[in-house]
């Protein structure tokens, strides 16, 4: 649906595409993301939990109503991005950066009351679930690094990274507890390792799911900095501007791109993977 918007000294596309570089600096840099994220301090520490678990779904439903689009099926696809806003709690930091990019950076606060599941409505929000995406894909690369350094152990995330811990919080009580003192029950763990019950392990998975969400919340504390200096805000942002222009004009309809969700989601099929692989040693 095409959104009547005045044009007042020259294309506001044009003109935001002229200033995304001092937009990028004033949101994105390392003053700017400690900014943005004073708006995760509150509820949103509560609901990034919830909307990891559930990102495959949000994943899945958006692939399948691009499946409907391309068959034609373009009121089912309608009512499925409709959808979509609904799977996923939204956040104090999402709606700030949507209503940055709207206001401050397009300067068209109207989309703000766009349609819902119309093609520009849909880009604003990809574009905020982008962001959080990639705070995903943070997550996992800190999540690799522990593994690497502390268990020796590839760990992409909390599914592969649970039985590990699970299983060296009991060797360390089972050392502790040895009969024969410490240093002769890390020999004799160190030949027979004790392993950690199912329960342990879901304990534990519990527990890391929680730490890796409050991580997850604030790692563009580290992402969207280095995000801006290698330009990636930007280009994004270009992207943006590109689709919710053809929308807007009446052209035909250039959808935001948004690899990011993909890559996220190929990160936990590595962690399943991992996980599993370390089950069949």
């Amino acid at each position: 649906m095409a959104i009547d918007y005045e044009v007042r000294e020259g294309d506001p596309f044009e003109r935001a595409r002229d200033r995304v570089d001092a937009f990028v600096e004033e949101t994105f840099s390392w003053r700017g993301a400690l900014r943005l994220h004073r708006h995760t301090l509150g509820w949103d520490l509560l609901r990034a939990p919830v909307n990891v678990a559930l990102a495959p779904v949000h994943l899945l439903v958006r692939i399948f109503a691009a499946v409907l689009d391309l068959l034609r099926l373009r009121r089912a696809a309608a009512g499925l991005n409709s959808f979509l806003a609904s799977i996923v709690l939204p956040t104090a930091t999402g709606r700030h950066i949507e209503h940055k990019v709207a206001a401050d950076f397009l300067r068209l606060p109207q989309l703000k009351a766009s349609e819902p599941g119309s093609p520009a409505d849909l880009a604003l929000k990809t574009y905020s679930a982008t962001r959080s995406a990639v705070s995903e894909i943070t997550t996992a690369v800190i999540a690799i690094l522990i593994g690497a350094l502390i268990f020796r152990s590839l760990t992409p995330g909390v599914v592969s990274m649970a039985p590990t811990v699970a299983d060296a919080l009991v060797r360390d009580r089972a050392i502790g507890s040895f009969w024969l003192g410490e240093n002769l029950g890390s020999a004799w763990y160190g030949i027979f390792q004790p392993g950690a019950s199912v329960s342990q392990i879901g304990w534990t998975v519990a527990v890391l799911l929680m730490a890796a969400s409050l991580v997850t919340a604030f790692a563009g504390l580290l992402a969207d900095p280095i995000q801006a200096r290698l330009g990636i805000h930007r280009r994004r942002l270009l992207r943006l501007v590109d689709a919710i222009e053809s929308d807007m004009a009446g052209r035909p309809s250039r959808s935001f791109a948004a690899r990011e969700l993909y890559y996220a989601r190929f990160t936990d099929i590595f962690d399943a993977v991992a996980a599993l692989s370390r089950h069949l040693r």
